[in-house]
């Protein structure tokens, strides 16, 4: 979807330890625990990044890797490697001590799906559906069961319902079996679609309740077709989410830190990077890998 710019140092889930602070920073200190998201900059200036929105920036924000800075010029390089260099309105603060490992992912896969399911109003009361059981979709199921609503998982893999409930969901939906689907049409308030394979919205619309919504946060390889009655019927509302600014990022972590919800991982060294991206492509990861950059 982005063209690759070379030389590249992926990464974009990031935390640390601050080693090093300017003469002007006056949110971190040596010694603090911080975090660095999917963005590094922002023109800082127009409607968006005046809202905390930076992440809609009308300039372009500044990727954390494969990208450039603001100047246009300047490549950006990654969390794969022993240091990174941020400025402070683009860091945040990690509230723990221990083990940062199952933080990391909330840099991303925390934040995009804590912005669609707050913005929508996932709470007591709301049935939330969780559409794909993977690096997204489990964080899913754990920050909407911590906002109190009651979860169901939709996936094409039966296997996958052991995981879902002691993921937090007290539903769980094979999406391959007709009779299935069609018992659950018209159930959820909120459905949170994370697959990036290709797929059927109009399928998933179906399960969605009067005045609901099916926010995608998953980006399926090719353009999918969509019947406008599947809309139409129902006053129901197809949205769009990226991830989030750095006020709501901040505040979805305090918001995981207070109700005790990490990513569930599997930690590996660097030399392990090929094979955990070759696994990640097989779908063998529960449900997301780190890298310990302390041993690179």
């Amino acid at each position: 979807m982005i063209p690759s710019i070379y030389p590249m140092v992926p990464g974009h889930e990031i935390v640390g330890r601050v080693t090093q602070v300017g003469d002007d920073v006056t949110n971190f200190k040596v010694g603090d625990t911080a975090g660095i998201g999917c963005f590094v900059d922002s023109c800082r200036e127009c409607p968006a990044c005046s809202a905390g929105v930076e992440q809609y920036c009308l300039k372009g924000s500044a990727l954390t890797y494969n990208g450039t800075e603001m100047d246009r010029t300047t490549p950006t390089y990654g969390g794969y490697s022993k240091q990174i260099t941020v400025d402070e309105k683009y860091a945040l603060k990690v509230n723990a001590s221990g083990d940062l490992s199952g933080i990391a992912p909330l840099l991303c896969a925390g934040i995009t799906t804590y912005s669609p399911l707050k913005r929508w109003g996932a709470g007591p009361g709301k049935k939330v559906a969780v559409a794909g059981l993977g690096g997204l979709g489990h964080m899913g199921v754990k920050i909407a069961k911590a906002m109190g609503a009651d979860v169901t998982v939709l996936s094409t893999s039966p296997s996958k319902e052991a995981d879902a409930r002691s993921l937090g969901a007290s539903g769980f939906v094979n999406t391959r079996d007709a009779e299935a689907v069609k018992a659950a049409t018209g159930s959820f308030d909120i459905l949170l679609d994370t697959i990036s394979a290709n797929h059927d919205y109009n399928m998933y619309l179906g399960m969605v309740t009067l005045n609901g919504v099916m926010v995608v946060v998953g980006v399926p390889t090719e353009p999918v077709p969509l019947n406008a009655f599947s809309v139409i019927g129902g006053n129901k509302v197809l949205a769009g989410s990226l991830i989030g600014g750095i006020p709501e990022t901040q505040e979805m972590l305090d918001f995981c830190a207070e109700h005790g919800v990490t990513s569930d991982v599997e930690v590996i060294t660097p030399d392990r990077i090929e094979e955990a991206y070759d696994r990640t492509i097989k779908s063998d990861v529960r449900y997301r890998f780190v890298v310990d950059m302390k041993h690179a």
